[in-house]
């Protein structure tokens, strides 16, 4: 069906197939109109994606590479408003493969090795069942540089045995591997930056020299941005959501990039909140933002505390409307925020 044909449709039928259609094509059908634009991003559409699915954030804290505590973040099955943070037994298959990268499509996350030695291996972890298995090996060993998702692919930015950086791009639907365009900019690309998928772009988020650098997966061209100077509280603390790309700085708060102006820009709304100063995580939780963060109270534990935010943007700019913080529970005080990852039905 073509757009023309949906506008003869009354906009409450269009959100309801809208609603339908997963998330990560939503960045290439606001390009097709502004109609389709405007209903992506109208809170009624959210609300009723709300009804459709089940959405879980899956967070892990980690003392040492594959030590690791699972915990699952998830509305309470009678109580909308309620969220409960329940640990879970998720040992990861492989003591030799440690810390790998994890992305998430839909129920799936997919655990890419290859951070401390060359790998073509790949590991996905079925989220109902909570049963891992071995995926496609990829077409060569490689050292992992960045990896994201962009529609139902999982890129990956590695270095290989000749130095040169290359990209390989698996495939959810065939379940293959394929080569992805040469990337023609070989320089500076780092697995311990954070990495997030923005405009069918992998950006890498380099916090120790305040750049990004964004790879297109479309041809191969690179480009880079500034990054706000400032304390960015660790890889976790950035995300993208209706294709605008948020981090967290204890110094701002919450910060948007502006593609248009080309600027970093704070959220409006949000000024009364309290400023976190420790590690902190985002993640898209039923349409709105999960904002989790540490709480170091003494002892040999320290607190988890969550607050949900909704984001609304306008020609303005970007309105927040933040909810009460919940404590969600404590984790042993050694260990640190190292995923957060979200997940849907």
């Amino acid at each position: 069906m073509s757009p023309s044909s949906f506008s003869s449709l009354p906009n409450d039928i269009v959100s309801d197939i809208l609603a339908r259609v997963p998330k990560r094509f939503h960045p290439t059908l606001s390009c097709v109109s502004k109609t389709f634009r405007r209903l992506l991003l109208s809170p009624e559409l959210h609300k009723i994606r709300s009804l459709l699915r089940k959405d879980s954030l899956f967070i892990s804290f980690a003392n040492k590479p594959n030590d690791a505590a699972w915990f699952t973040l998830r509305r309470a099955e009678n109580n909308p408003t309620e969220n409960r943070f329940v640990s879970i037994d998720l040992v990861f298959p492989s003591q030799r493969e440690k810390d790998p990268s994890i992305v998430s499509i839909g129920s799936e996350l997919f655990f890419i090795c290859g951070s401390f030695y060359p790998s073509s291996t790949m590991y996905v972890l079925d989220s109902r069942t909570g049963k891992f298995r071995k995926g496609p090996s990829s077409r060569a060993d490689k050292l992992y540089r960045s990896v994201g998702v962009v529609g139902s692919k999982v890129y990956v930015v590695g270095s290989y045995r000749d130095d040169e950086i290359h990209v390989e791009a698996f495939d959810v639907r065939t379940q293959t591997w394929e080569l992805a365009p040469f990337p023609e900019d070989q320089r500076s690309w780092w697995g311990l930056a954070a990495t997030v998928s923005l405009n069918r772009k992998v950006c890498t988020l380099r916090y120790f020299d305040n750049v990004a650098k964004c790879y297109d997966t479309r041809d191969g061209s690179c480009e880079s941005f500034g990054l706000p100077k400032g304390d960015w509280l660790g890889r976790t603390g950035a995300c993208v959501m209706n294709n605008v790309l948020y981090v967290y700085y204890a110094r701002f708060g919450l910060m948007w990039f502006d593609s248009e102006l080309e600027m970093w820009r704070v959220v409006d709304g949000l000024t009364r909140l309290k400023k976190v100063w420790s590690v902190v995580a985002m993640a898209e939780y039923y349409g709105k933002m999960a904002l989790l963060w540490e709480d170091k109270v003494g002892g040999e534990r320290k607190d988890v505390w969550c607050r949900m935010v909704s984001l609304e943007r306008s020609e303005e700019g970007v309105q927040g409307i933040a909810e009460a913080s919940q404590l969600l529970g404590s984790v042993p005080r050694g260990y640190r925020l190292q995923h957060c990852l979200s997940v849907s039905d």
